[in-house]
This record gives C-alpha cells, structure tokens and sequence, in this order.
C-alpha cells in the first residue's frame, strides 16, 4: 500500500468515527485532537478499525504514534507494505 493510500485509510476510518468532522482542511503535521473533537474513546475506535480491517496490532506504549496524520502514515507504511489496496470496511 502507498502512502497515499494509508492517508485514504485514516482518512476513511475518521470519517467513520467522527461523521461531523470536516476532514477536507485536515493538516497532516498537527495532532488530530487539535484539528478534531476526538476522546480517548474515539482513538481507540481508530486501532480497532485498524485491527478489524487490516489485523494490524498496535501496542499500547506506540499509540504515541499515532498523533497527527504524517506520524500515523509513517508508523503504518511498513506494516501495511504489502497489502495490495485498501480493503472497503463493513457497514
């Protein structure tokens, strides 16, 4: 999976999350919690998305992460390099 195609998976799975946001200013360098009205709860929705759609574990003490999109996307690349292409989620 590209890069790019990583920021659609975010992209997809916060959208789910947090249906009221307004994703399209989303700046990949500033921490999702102050772009979006994200909890504890919510971030969690994001690693069991991530789980569910992809089998990815994320160990708690990595979470750190996971904070703005460029991080997320960087974290994620070599777990997801050889996934061929974003796989839909159910619902």
């Amino acid at each position: 999976m590209t890069r790019d195609q990583i920021r659609q998976v975010i992209l997809d799975i916060l959208a789910k999350i947090a249906p009221d946001e307004d994703l399209s200013n989303l700046k990949d360098d500033v921490p999702f919690s102050e772009q979006m009205e994200l909890d504890s709860m919510d971030f969690l929705d994001i690693v069991m998305e991530l789980r569910k759609g992809y089998r990815i574990q994320i160990p708690e003490e990595d979470y750190q992460h996971l904070t703005t999109m460029e991080s997320t996307v960087t974290y994620l690349e070599p777990l997801l390099k050889d996934v061929e292409s974003p796989a839909k989620p159910a619902g």
